[in-house]
């Protein structure tokens, strides 16, 4: 594991740091299998240029690879495309000709020898001190074949491997295919990435519940009714049938994201802010959860999915889910964690709302309204805004007792520092240079979460149909019931005054 002394310091843009600040990371050559892809193209390509650009990133040399029989010119001209059209921040001409001048590109055709000589060039470039990032943007099942790769391209001394989700699709494969990676890398050199917990507001879950007094006393089975964490897209399968196919909602979302930040939620105080005390934290959640009851689950999948270009006719691939988790520990016991996601849902919200339990109603008169628009709610929305919301009953002006629901409300727009706020996988990329495990998963972590699931893997209920652009199949009532589900917001958040 890394050593404690590696924390995160990230400059702001503007300061435009000296490669003399502390702890200054070392240059590096990040090698990008699957450079062609749709990761690739809207997000890494985009975020690393952003990370050179605001000089975030130490000296770096790019090197992409893929399938595609494509010249380094042409790997340029494909890279500057994705940075127009998907980066978040625009790049001078001279700007991109310092960007573009990095990176370089090899075919996977080419073969070991090819990748190495690239690597060993862009290293005399670097200096003796780099090191080098290899990330897997490729499907599961490439991964083997490109661990494989390294290892005979000898690029395994000085590096870490980014591996993209889903980390296996059951117990067995999972299990299987940790034994594979640790056959040629250290479980320190291994960074699973869930690009959810690299967000603002996730990692605001940890300065929220930890750094407020306020909040932590009551963050219990004593306080708190039940746990909501919902993540609905509108999109569908983008072209992206063969991955999903075999996949399905589940292995997609659930194991790979939803839990991962309800560990965040549900984790008890670590010892430090560091890599080790955080993941331990974390697996302890897992290991704590009950094995999911098939009968705690919906499935669901929407009308003309089986339609689509690349789908089977009778497919029961689940694109949606919504389920019940139980955590049986002390904190948690009698709590239920009701966890959604599914596509072409009626709106792209990704929230976690944590209901209080209800105050006794006995002393307000009748119709005063008081528990007439259910509990009082904490919600962090996990957009890039990072916003977060505590509602509350309190008095409405004017004559009697007549009560409705208020809420206080904080974004990151709204304070001076949004300009700081890094795209996900910026900050995950910076985390993996440094050596920092805090928001990646462990061998232990992903294993524990297959196992807990496997009695749904084994015998999952059947997918019910639901239309296109609303919020599941009706069944989603009964598993939440006599509770509600938070979205779709009968308020709107409030936007920041220009």
């Amino acid at each position: 594991m890394p050593d404690r002394t590696q924390t995160i310091a990230y400059p702001a843009p503007g300061s435009r740091p000296s490669r003399r600040d502390p702890e200054p990371l070392a240059p590096h050559v990040i090698v990008l299998f699957g450079a062609t892809g749709d990761l690739a193209k809207r997000k890494l390509l985009p975020g690393l240029a952003y990370l050179q650009q605001s000089r975030f990133a130490p000296d770096v040399r790019i090197i992409g690879t893929a399938t595609e029989d494509l010249t380094s010119d042409e790997f340029r001209d494909r890279a500057k495309k994705a940075v127009e059209k998907f980066g978040t921040h625009k790049m001078s001409d001279e700007e991109w000709a310092q960007f573009a001048e990095r990176l370089e590109y090899v075919p996977v055709t080419a073969g070991p020898e090819a990748l190495a000589a690239a690597v060993k060039a862009a290293e005399e470039l670097l200096g003796p001190d780099a090191r080098r990032l290899h990330y897997l943007s490729v499907p599961p099942k490439a991964a083997q074949a490109v661990i494989a790769m390294l290892r005979d391209a000898g690029l395994v001394e000085r590096a870490r491997v980014v591996m993209e989700k889903p980390f296996g699709d059951d117990l067995a494969s999972a299990i299987e295919l940790n034994d594979f990676v640790h056959e040629t890398f250290d479980e320190a050199q291994i960074f699973r990435i869930d690009h959810f917990l690299g967000k603002e507001a996730a990692l605001n879950i940890l300065a929220f519940r930890f750094a407020n007094g306020l909040f932590e006393p009551i963050w219990n089975r004593n306080f708190i009714d039940h746990v909501q964490i919902d993540i609905p897209e509108s999109l569908g399968l983008d072209q992206r049938a063969t991955f999903y196919e075999p996949t399905g909602a589940f292995k997609d979302m659930v194991v790979t994201h939803l839990m991962q930040v309800m560990s965040f939620v549900a984790m008890e105080p670590p010892t430090a802010l560091e890599p080790r005390a955080i993941s331990e934290e974390k697996n302890k959640v897992f290991r704590s959860m009950l094995p999911i009851n098939p009968a705690d689950a919906v499935r669901g999948q929407y009308l003309g999915y089986r339609h689509e270009e690349g789908v089977a006719p009778d497919s029961d691939t689940e694109t949606f889910i919504a389920l019940k988790v139980e955590i049986d520990n002390w904190r948690w016991a009698g709590v239920p964690f009701f966890l959604r996601t599914g596509k072409r849902m009626a709106e792209g919200q990704r929230i976690i709302s944590i209901a209080f339990k209800e105050a006794p109603k006995t002393m307000f008169p009748s119709g005063s309204g008081v528990g007439s628009e259910g509990p009082d709610h904490l919600t962090f929305d996990l957009a890039d805004s990072s916003r977060v919301s505590l509602s509350f009953y309190g008095k409405r002006p004017g004559p009697g007792m007549r009560l409705e629901k208020l809420s206080m409300q904080f974004s990151t727009q709204e304070t001076g520092s949004a300009a700081d706020v890094l795209e996900a996988y910026e900050r995950l990329i910076l985390d993996a240079m440094r050596g920092d495990h805090t928001l990646f998963t462990t061998a232990e972590g992903i294993e524990s979460l297959w196992d807990r699931s496997a009695p749904l893997l084994e015998d999952p209920p059947p997918a019910k149909s639901y239309q296109p652009g609303t919020w599941g199949p009706n069944a989603i009532h009964q598993l939440i019931a006599p509770r509600a589900w938070r979205l779709p917001f009968e308020r709107e958040w409030r936007e920041a005054k220009q």
